[in-house]
């Protein structure tokens, strides 16, 4: 039983291979992860870029790093030339004992001015030790926005889990060997396993290369693991759905796109709106998947917060089965 649910899993990997949208849902979650990275911040980063000249005055470069970033340039003109681009940053050039600034135009007033007040508190020797400011902290020790991608990377990986197994499905109906699955020693209930393991198998292995990559390497495996197998319940259903519905791969892709709306909108009401609204998504599982990623992805879940979420998404998706699982028997005969 297990190797023949083994050698249908291995069919539909090496079909996907052959086909490029199948081959793109595969590399995504790298592509996209890696994409994370560039676009998001550390929370501890600054956004206020300095250019200075390269061995000019090495510890005035060492000062500043502290406060900013700072890329060096071996003259004023290669400063300049980086200065005239698109990005905000803020030269500050020698002249003779003294230092100017150097800024293209358009730069905004607080980016100015925290470059001029660097260099008043360099030239001054202000030292962080010098401050009488207190740091309250907030609590956040994971960059917002980064948080946000990552978990929603993670839920669209479980929707193109279930989007893998409609094309492979439809690859079958093309090449006429579903209906051969009749008289195949493999049971239905064989061939339905097979056919959901690379849609359960990508987001697993799609949620561990965001995870890993962006660096929410110390999170709880445990917990993510339990919000991610729930998820990908409704996803393979109506991957199941679409793939016997749809004769082309265009179609099926189209179609399960669907549930992007529902997704979409379970986290923009998690992160969006008040609490009073937020009753109206209890109906989506998108919704509790989310709450329950963003919680492991802070490291503030606790167990019986995952649990609860698991099983209201559980509960969900049980729903929907129940509604699907005759038209998925149904497609099959």
């Amino acid at each position: 039983m297990f190797k023949k649910i083994w050698t249908i899993f291995l069919r539909d990997l090496k079909a996907s291979k052959r086909d490029f949208i199948a081959l793109y849902i595969i590399v995504f979650p790298v592509l996209f992860a890696f994409g994370i990275n560039l676009l998001t911040p550390s929370i501890n980063d600054t956004t206020v870029n300095l250019a200075l000249i390269e061995g000019e005055n090495p510890a005035q470069v060492e000062y500043l790093k502290d406060f900013a970033k700072v890329e060096v340039f071996k003259d004023v003109e290669a400063v300049e030339k980086r200065i005239a681009k698109r990005d905000d940053i803020i030269g500050i050039i020698p002249d003779g004992e003294d230092y100017y600034i150097l800024q293209q135009g358009n730069e905004g007033e607080e980016v100015v001015g925290y470059a001029k007040a660097l260099l008043t508190f360099y030239e001054q020797d202000v030292q962080i030790e010098d401050t009488n400011a207190e740091i309250i902290e907030l609590g956040r020790t994971v960059p917002p926005l980064k948080k946000l991608l990552v978990n929603l990377t993670i839920l669209l990986t479980s929707i193109l889990g279930g989007m893998l197994i409609a094309l492979n499905i439809v690859d079958e109906k093309v090449d006429r060997t579903i209906r051969a699955m009749h008289l195949s020693p493999v049971s239905r209930i064989g061939y339905i396993l097979g056919k959901s393991l690379i849609g359960i198998l990508l987001p697993i292995y799609g949620t561990a290369a965001v995870v890993w990559i962006t660096g929410f390497k110390n999170i709880n495996v445990g917990q993510m693991g339990i919000i991610l197998l729930v998820s990908t319940i409704i996803s393979t259903l109506v991957g199941f759905i679409q793939g016997l519905k749809n004769d082309d791969i265009i179609s099926a892709a189209a179609n399960i796109k669907i549930l992007f709306l529902p997704m979409a909108a379970s986290i923009a009401a998690v992160e969006l709106l008040g609490d009073k609204w937020q009753k109206f998504f209890y109906w989506s599982p998108f919704y509790w998947a989310y709450k329950g990623n963003d919680a492991v992805l802070s490291y503030s879940a606790t167990w019986e917060q995952i649990i609860g979420y698991s099983l209201i998404v559980l509960l969900i998706s049980a729903g929907v089965y129940v509604y699907l699982a005759p038209k998925i028997i149904k497609g099959l005969e």
